[in-house]
């Protein structure tokens, strides 16, 4: 594996690290609308991401292997949504606004559960990382390393206010700065983990790409509806986490386009 892909796989992580770093500069506890913003913003780079990184590739993808185009698509996008469900059901975690913990029911502390949660939100994040830098890898016409790069750095965007979201309430939970920046920062290691195991799974089944590009879009929309829309919309000012989705949405949009 090359250094740009390694560095690329390393950018998302980059963009975890950065935001937990803000523990130190920050008060104990975020203001509530600027997390609605901030939860908005990475719900609309990941559904950008999603369009246009993944699921119109795995559309051409799909077409220029000679397959019904929408089929690999549709395929790849449920079996991610189905991946992300079961996940979900049972890796036991816990989301920033409840006291009551989801998955198998086991005696973690509060902090650990919390990591957990954000965890889980960043293996899709990784896949979909993973799996562009390998259709770039592999000389596939329908994805660019800069397009690879584009996706990697729209991520390590909505990866910064992610991070400063996980290590802050940890923080207001008793932890130290040092400990909340370290917890916030582990729960993106393992994007760069997912995506280098990607992209060797990629280069040993070439005519899945498709199915694949298309499985981590649907589960990076499972976690933008499951997840991160509900708490932006959750109480007063509603509307900030909207004006975050549509300013996310358009700035990976133009990522894209513009690199891809």
């Amino acid at each position: 594996m090359n250094r740009n892909v390694m560095f690329g796989l390393l950018i998302p992580f980059l963009g975890t690290a950065l935001g937990s770093s803000m523990v130190f500069f920050m008060r104990s506890k975020m203001n509530s609308k600027v997390e609605k913003m901030l939860l908005g913003f990475a719900s609309g780079v990941m559904i950008a991401a999603s369009v246009w990184s993944l699921l119109i590739p795995s559309i051409d993808m799909a077409a220029e292997q000679g397959k019904t185009a929408w089929i690999p698509p549709a395929v790849g996008f449920l079996l991610g949504m189905g991946f992300l469900l079961l996940l979900d059901s049972l890796v036991p975690h816990l989301h920033m606004e409840s006291d009551e913990p989801e998955g198998i029911q086991v005696a973690l502390k509060k902090t650990t559960m919390l990591v957990l949660a954000v965890t889980l939100h960043n293996i899709p994040e990784g896949m979909a990382v993973g799996i562009t830098f390998a259709g770039a890898l592999l000389g596939n016409e329908q994805i660019t390393l800069a397009g690879a790069f584009a996706l990697a750095i729209g991520i390590a965007i909505q990866n910064f206010p992610e991070g400063a979201i996980i290590s802050m309430p940890l923080r207001s939970e008793g932890a130290t700065r040092k400990k909340a920046f370290f917890y916030g920062m582990l729960s993106g290691l393992v994007e760069p983990i997912g995506g280098f195991l990607t992209i060797l799974l990629a280069s040993l089944v070439v005519p899945v790409l498709p199915y694949l590009l298309s499985f981590a879009a649907g589960a990076m929309i499972y976690v933008v509806v499951e997840e991160l829309i509900p708490e932006a919309q959750e109480g007063e000012h509603s509307n900030i986490g909207t004006i975050g989705v549509a300013l996310g949405f358009v700035l990976m949009m133009v990522l894209d386009v513009a690199l891809g």
